[in-house]
């Protein structure tokens, strides 16, 4: 995917940045020649990442860091205005996701996606948002949501809430910004399956947490299906995404057939609306 490319700032900072999506913002970042500080709860995947990115000469550093723990996040965040004097580009990218019906979600379930997809968004915005205002520069916020934060489908119940919450964290986060005139952008980028370790999410889930519903074999292999079809690549969601900060645009689909999706749930809400409201139509 090709962009006009605007000058680069100078630190971005990716959780989630040892494996997918993730890794790729991190690389994408680093070939505009941006310092990288790349956070993951996962140590040995982003010790990979940090080999990458030295092959490419980029400055960068790694941090361990559990994005449902707000103490680590702005631990993260502190650390980043100490030796990196602040960030331009922040990327709450970090995510899980399980399968299999509403109803048969346990409360854990619901508590370690929640926790990581939507919490963790809500603590990257509350420690960095606030550096970046006092900063007074130019700065960007990208939160990883999905398509299933803009429509829905059977079996993906807690991810959907959680991904759904993320995109409305974002719009409001992008009005809170704006009536403050702050020189703050935002984004959120909303992929549909793509090859990534998303489906191995439970290797990282904590053992206090560990009551986990069975998920579906239907579902999982409708999961496994979308993600080896798939025409478009984390890097490219990556790029997509350094396009959308660089042009300014708040969302961010790389899958074309999105636009089926979100299309269809709006024709469903709006059919609804007319026939309670047919003066409105």
């Amino acid at each position: 995917m090709g962009c006009m490319e605007i000058p680069s700032t100078r630190v971005a900072v990716v959780t989630g940045a040892g494996s997918g999506i993730g890794r790729e913002l991190a690389l994408a970042c680093a070939r505009r020649g941006m310092t990288v500080v790349g956070a993951d709860v996962e140590r040995p995947a982003l010790e990979e990442t940090e080999q990458l990115l030295r092959e490419l000469g980029t400055p960068c550093r790694m941090q361990q860091c559990d994005v449902t723990r707000s103490a680590d996040v702005e631990r993260l965040a502190q650390d980043c205005s100490d030796e990196c004097g602040g960030v331009d580009w922040l990327f709450n990218n970090a995510g899980v996701a399980t399968l299999g019906p509403v109803w048969q979600a346990t409360e854990s379930d619901w508590a370690w996606v929640l926790g990581v997809n939507l919490l963790g968004v809500a603590n990257g915005v509350r420690a960095f948002v606030p550096r970046m205002l006092e900063r007074g520069t130019r700065a960007h916020v990208v939160n990883t949501a999905s398509a299933a934060g803009l429509a829905t489908l059977a079996g993906s119940g807690v991810y959907c809430a959680s991904k759904h919450g993320v995109v409305a964290l974002s719009e409001c986060l992008a009005h809170d910004l704006a009536a403050v005139g702050a020189p703050i952008g935002v984004s959120v980028l909303c992929p549909s399956l793509l090859p990534s370790r998303i489906h191995e999410a439970a290797r990282n889930r904590p053992a206090a947490l560990a009551d986990a519903a069975a998920e579906p074999a239907a579902a999982k292999q409708r999961v496994h299906a979308g993600m080896a079809g798939s025409t478009v690549s984390a890097r490219d969601a990556a790029e997509a995404t350094l396009c959308a900060i660089d042009a300014g645009r708040f969302y961010v689909l790389p899958h074309a057939q999105t636009g089926v999706s979100v299309r269809r749930r709006m024709a469903s809400i709006l059919t609804d609306f007319e026939q309670l409201h047919p003066e409105q139509s």
